[in-house]
């Protein structure tokens, strides 16, 4: 390891055990930042790479409305900076020199901008951050870049979906006869960093998990009082807000009746039926990191008995697939476990005709099930990464890998079934982390059994 990034582990080891790691807003100290810039920049020298990485570009809505700001999440990962019109340079040097391995280009604050939107960060702020080397003004990007990524092979680069950026840096580098000759999208090497959480990271996530479970238990009880799922999202993405989370993790998608069989559903302006199933898949978002909670409920606060068969063979498929986690176990299991139960229970029922085995293997399962089970959980909501790792095997769970486990039926009025099963749709959703010994159930303070839902939502 180079000598100048252990010395920033070091320190932010230390650091963390003077401040308490998080600060009093709870954002992520600083140190991390430089932390995790420190490991990515000696995995960029072993390839003899440079990277560039963009901030998101700002979006307009509409005429002079422009779309709520949110940071590009590999940026805010190594960067640390939430504003837009920035980049981030890094050249990793050979020896112990006090060269520059870290440039960040960033907008100097504007007074008169600043009448309108309040203060923002500018250059004076961006060199208390641990870790740079040098600030310079991101328009003088285009005019130092060509010279600091001069002598290596490969670029590897993050656009920040801002194509007006990408095309510009294109045309600069086609117009160039020095630069590398391997370009990479930074994202091939970022996901895999951002697969293990730091325990700031943890800490972060399980800051939004309890924001959107005290919200949702806040709004059980209200549920059988109210007329649209309009209201149902209103009343959660409320609880989110006065509980401090500025932004939601993602769409919320709340669907009654018929609504909860469809998948991600996000109209939310159907009728709330007495005797039908609300399902609420939803998640706050605290520092950049996002829950990813799903509960169905009865919307008179009572399962029906065909309510209860098909939702009960979902919680015994999730409950399955949670035990299954700990390390060395591949990121597929719990979902081929929740597929066996799923399966086997569908047959029971005479919803499936079958040998299960072979039902399983020609995918019969997916008429009523035809969702993964579990994906990646962090900056996203469908976090960086896939089921398989760098060498395209199974991934295998590591300590510190957080993911969801999220098992559902949804049998619509249109499935060649008795009618009694129509409009039944169930997803139960929680967040899960990987121990060294097993697993942690991030949600596990949020109601997801039959009783304990049933009692929460009695008036």
């Amino acid at each position: 390891m180079h000598k100048k990034h252990f010395l920033y582990i070091i320190a932010f080891i230390i650091g963390s055990n003077l401040i308490h790691g998080m600060s009093k807003s709870g954002d992520l100290p600083v140190d991390e930042f430089a932390r995790r810039r420190a490991i990515f920049i000696d995995e960029l020298r072993d390839l003899n790479a440079c990277a560039i990485l963009h901030a998101a570009p700002e979006h307009m809505r509409n005429m002079a409305v422009n779309f709520g700001y949110r940071q590009d999440s590999d940026f805010i990962y190594l960067s640390g900076w939430s504003q837009a019109n920035a980049i981030l340079l890094l050249t990793p040097k050979a020896d112990d020199t006090e060269a520059a391995e870290v440039t960040l280009f960033v907008s100097p604050r504007n007074p008169k901008y600043e009448v309108w939107t309040g203060p923002k960060k500018g250059l004076d702020e961006a060199r208390e951050l641990p870790g740079i080397d040098q600030i310079f003004d991101s328009d003088d990007f285009f005019e130092k870049y060509q010279k600091l990524i001069t002598g290596y092979e490969r670029l590897v680069v993050s656009y920040g979906n801002d194509a007006e950026f990408q095309a510009e840096l294109n045309s600069s580098m086609e117009k160039s006869r020095q630069h590398p000759s391997i370009i990479q999208e930074a994202s091939s090497l970022i996901k895999f960093h951002r697969l293990i959480k730091s325990e700031s990271e943890i800490q972060a996530i399980e800051k939004a998990i309890h924001i959107t479970g005290e919200s949702l238990k806040e709004v059980f009880p209200q549920i059988p009082n109210l007329s649209f799922e309009y209201e149902v999202r209103a009343e959660i993405e409320r609880g989110f807000t006065k509980r401090g989370a500025v932004r939601l993790g993602f769409l919320s998608i709340v669907g009654a009746g018929k609504n909860a069989t469809y998948l991600h559903y996000e109209e939310y302006t159907g009728k709330i039926e007495q005797g039908d199933l609300i399902l609420m898949d939803v998640g706050a978002e605290w520092n950049y990191y996002s829950a990813d909670i799903s509960r169905t409920v009865p919307i008179n606060g009572v399962f029906n008995a065909e309510q209860a068969i098909i939702y009960q063979l979902v919680l015994d498929a999730q409950t399955a697939g949670i035990e299954s986690i700990k390390p060395g176990v591949a990121f597929r299991e719990p979902h081929n476990i929740a597929v066996e139960i799923v399966t086997q229970g569908l047959v029971e029922l005479g919803l499936l005709d079958g040998d299960p085995k072979k039902l399983i293997e020609d995918e019969a399962y997916r008429k009523f099930f035809m969702h993964g089970t579990s994906h990646w959980l962090g900056l996203d909501v469908h976090d960086a990464g896939s089921s398989v790792d760098a060498a395209g095997d199974p991934h295998i769970l590591k300590p510190g890998m957080i993911l969801t486990v999220e098992p559902g039926i949804y049998i619509s009025e249109t499935e060649d079934v008795d009618s009694k099963w129509w409009n039944i749709g169930v997803r139960i959703e929680d967040d899960v982390l990987v121990t060294a010994k097993g697993y942690r159930l991030l949600s596990a303070s949020i109601p997801r059994s039959i009783n304990q839902i049933e009692a929460l939502m009695q008036p």
